[in-house]
């Protein structure tokens, strides 16, 4: 009877046609709406990488000046110092560890047809690349000894070796960029994790463009190349790079990565350990514990999704709900002048049962047409959306999950919106229907 009942619901789509073009274009309007800000919304808080994301941890410790402690704030400052990502890298705890701080620096092209541009990077550890998964698509990360002595080696991503060297392989070959010659160890494919949740504090944010070049955390120290985003400095931070390091200025973002996500009480413990032991040296003075955070609840913490966003998805829910009310009363219209045709099989003997079954099959396959029709409006809304930035530019796709949604949608909110309406019409008096033909 499903297959009987799905077919009558095609043929009524060419009854009263303007009425149930009406119908069609109201869902697939509020349809279009929810899941345009739904899919941003799902693509921002989505998880990253989620199959190590519970045994990814940042470390956060407030070295804050004891005049300033207020006990009932939380610490807005969650980077971390040289001197304790220093002593992190050296602790062998967990099975990686790196140590990540943003780069910007000029760089000089050996082709003549391009001048001096400035790129964005990232100073970090041979780990980064394990610890997130970056893909290589040519060379390899350099190596421990080079992330010991800090050697002038780089990894470029994708867009800006094919800017440099064009089709060429550029491993082995050298940059000219922050005063120095780098030699390129690898190329990294395009590579744009949503969020940037390895480096959400900085000047890209959490939805940034790919990194343009790596170089290991040590090379950029020994350069002297300060931090591209967002520094903290509490107390005075004295005169010199050297001092700058030295001080209790935090501007570098720390994670390990454990074993399994049953480690997190010894990595937890050892942090522990180590606020203790350096408040007893005088370097961490206010009276707070040191913090574990996964990525998920890094994301929470940073604030990923904002209350704005979170704001527009009601909104579109709300639309979607008018939407529905006046779909409500199309169908009520639409299955009023069928009363005739509902009095007759009732005489002939259909049951209300079955009379409900038809009419709600009928306005499932009214769902269907305003799921397709508020798919083709949402992908050209998306479309819209990524035109106004390269950040929603990242964001604004839709991924089968929201695909498969969105016709769960509209036929759900298409069957929602005919239960009133084919209630009503399971209520035809037989009787008074005959008497009146």
């Amino acid at each position: 009877m499903f297959q009987y009942y799905f077919m009558l619901g095609l043929r009524s789509l060419r009854r009263n046609p303007a009425l149930t073009a009406l119908m069609v274009l109201t869902l697939a309007i509020g349809v279009a709406a929810s899941v345009s800000t739904l899919t941003i919304l799902h693509v921002m808080s989505g998880d990253p990488i989620p199959h190590k994301s519970d045994r990814l941890f940042v470390p956060v410790m407030d070295v804050g000046q004891i005049e300033d402690y207020n006990p009932a704030e939380e610490p807005n400052d969650i980077q971390m110092t040289y001197t304790d990502a220093r002593n992190l890298l050296k602790s062998g705890l967990g099975e990686r560890r790196t140590a990540i701080y943003g780069l910007s620096s000029a760089v000089e092209p050996a082709r003549k047809d391009i001048g001096v541009f400035s790129a964005q990077g990232l100073a970090a550890t041979r780990d980064f690349f394990a610890m997130f998964d970056a893909p290589f698509l040519r060379g390899q990360p350099w190596s421990e000894a080079d992330d010991a002595s800090g050697a002038n080696v780089v990894v470029l991503g994708q867009a800006m070796a094919e800017k440099l060297f064009g089709a060429a392989d550029p491993v082995g070959q050298r940059v000219t960029m922050m005063g120095g010659s780098f030699q390129v160890v690898g190329v990294l494919e395009k590579w744009v994790p949503i969020p940037r949740y390895y480096r959400l504090i900085g000047s890209q944010g959490a939805f940034g463009t790919e990194d343009e070049y790596m170089i290991p955390f040590q090379s950029a120290i020994n350069g002297k190349n300060q931090n591209s985003g967002s520094t903290s400095c509490s107390g005075n931070t004295g005169a010199g790079y050297q001092a700058f390091l030295d001080s209790e200025c935090t501007w570098i973002q720390f994670w390990f990565e454990a074993k399994s996500s049953l480690d997190r009480s010894a990595i937890q413990g050892y942090m522990d350990g180590y606020v203790a032991e350096q408040r007893k040296l005088g370097r961490i003075k206010r009276p707070v514990p040191a913090k574990l955070y996964d990525v998920m609840e890094w994301m929470q913490l940073n604030k990923v999704i904002g209350n704005d966003s979170k704001l527009s998805a009601w909104l579109a829910f709300a639309f979607l709900l008018l939407c529905l009310v006046n779909a409500i009363g199309l169908l009520l219209a639409k299955f009023s002048v069928r009363a005739p045709e509902v009095g007759i099989r009732r005489a002939l003997g259909a049951s209300r049962r079955e009379i409900f079954q038809q009419f709600l099959i009928e306005t499932a396959v009214v769902g269907l047409a305003g799921g397709l029709l508020g798919l083709l409006l949402a992908f050209g809304a998306l479309a819209l959306i990524a035109m106004q930035s390269k950040q929603m530019a990242i964001v604004a796709h839709m991924d089968w999950v929201m695909l498969a949604f969105t016709f769960v949608l509209s036929v759900a909110a298409a069957m929602l919106a005919g239960l009133l309406p084919t209630w009503r019409a399971c209520q035809v008096t037989p009787a008074l229907q005959l008497k009146s033909q």
